[in-house]
């Protein structure tokens, strides 16, 4: 099924006093539009969008779309919401579901677009967000005085994005006799039913300057940046077990002892990783006589790791890692291991070996040690 999704960014923003239209102000270091575009870009299917936006700042609309979706269109929007919808519809070409949401909806989660997508293409009618209402209502004269109490339980507090059947849409538009402010109403002149899905409270519309700061608040990380530190230590083995060191096999070389293939580089850069995003250690999490990892190489230690960092919040920055042993002799290989390490974790990896002039354990060639520390960032 064919999507276009029509981002609505051409107002003014008055009441937000930014002093700019409200989809280019600033807001934890991108633009409203450009984090509204993210959403979309987190869609389960490929949409055709159109961004809606400014006269005077269609360039700038043109260049937040390019880097954020890779393609679409830019038209300029009108006088009312309802102009630069029409606007957009005009371009969305052969697409059999149309949704139409809010730039100033920035941190709209990508499964409520999804959500809305399915509503419409399983039932053939319009379908929009919408939240329970937990306030009591009271409708109220002129004067201020109370008339009556409104039954919230038939209320919904709507939001966007609205899907609809693009056939639909576009008629309602067509045939529109009044301006309205929200798409569903049209649907409903023109005859046409309109569900409400479940929606979602991080797709509130940022409107004032106080919606904007509760927006920042919800975007800033606790820390921007976390270190930790892992170590790990495994002596020769006494069979003819492979050695492994940074996820690579070293032929003609006697393995480590371990449960795994005891690969000290690998393991030592887990404990570094779930150590800075506090996600426990090596053994806690993958446990020290799980038969599903008996002889696992890092690479299935790294991979797990990596999703349990990014799961907490976190991106990996970059690693660095001490091998210390009398060998393997390590050089020659450094660059390969460092390749591998590094794609792995989709990061920068650095590895570098030492011995210890004959002392302790590793200097008496009785086993190998690594030590790691690894920098995280603070995921968008």
């Amino acid at each position: 099924m064919k999507v276009a999704v029509i981002v609505v960014a051409a107002g003014s923003g008055t009441r937000l006093g930014a002093g700019t239209p409200k989809a280019f102000v600033p807001l934890a270091g991108r633009s409203i539009l450009e984090h509204a575009l993210h959403s979309v870009a987190g869609m389960s299917v490929e949409p055709h969008v159109i961004v809606v936006a400014p006269r005077e700042r269609a360039d700038e609309a043109r260049g937040v779309l390019d880097r954020v979706i890779g393609a679409g269109d830019v038209v300029v929007g009108g006088a009312t919401r309802q102009a630069s919808v029409a606007a957009g519809l005009a371009r969305v070409g052969d697409a059999e579901v149309v949704l139409v949401h809010d730039a100033a909806r920035a941190l709209t989660p990508p499964e409520l677009f999804d959500r809305v997508v399915r509503a419409v293409a399983s039932t053939g009618r319009g379908a929009i967000p919408g939240l329970p209402v937990s306030d009591t209502i009271k409708r109220t004269a002129a004067g201020g005085a109370v008339v009556e109490t409104v039954d919230r339980a038939q209320l919904s507090a709507v939001q966007t994005p609205q899907g609809f059947p693009a056939e639909q849409l576009v008629a309602a538009y067509a045939s529109a006799a009044r301006d309205v402010t929200d798409d569903a109403q049209l649907m409903a002149d023109a005859g046409h039913e309109v569900l409400v899905v479940p929606g979602d409270p991080l797709a509130f519309k940022v409107t004032t300057a106080w919606d904007l700061r509760r927006a920042e608040e919800l975007l800033r990380p606790a820390s921007a940046t976390r270190v930790g530190v892992g170590t790990d230590t495994h002596a020769f083995a006494d069979t003819d077990a492979p050695l492994w060191v940074a996820c690579l096999e070293w032929p003609g070389e006697r393995g480590l002892a371990g449960h795994s293939d005891g690969d000290p580089v690998a393991h030592a850069i887990v404990d570094a990783l779930l150590s800075a995003a506090g996600a426990g250690d090596i053994g806690t999490v993958f446990g020290t006589s799980d038969p599903r990892l008996a002889g696992a190489h890092g690479d299935v230690f790294l991979a797990e790791a990596r999703r349990l960092v990014e799961h907490a919040g976190w991106r990996i920055e970059n690693v660095s890692v001490q091998l210390i042993g009398n060998r393997p002799r390590f050089a020659p290989r450094k660059a390969e291991a460092e390749v591998v390490v590094s794609k792995l974790l989709g990061a920068p990896v650095s590895i570098t070996a030492t011995t210890t002039d004959g002392l302790g354990f590793t200097g008496r060639g009785e086993g190998v040690a690594a030590v790691a520390t690894a920098l995280l960032g603070a995921l968008p």
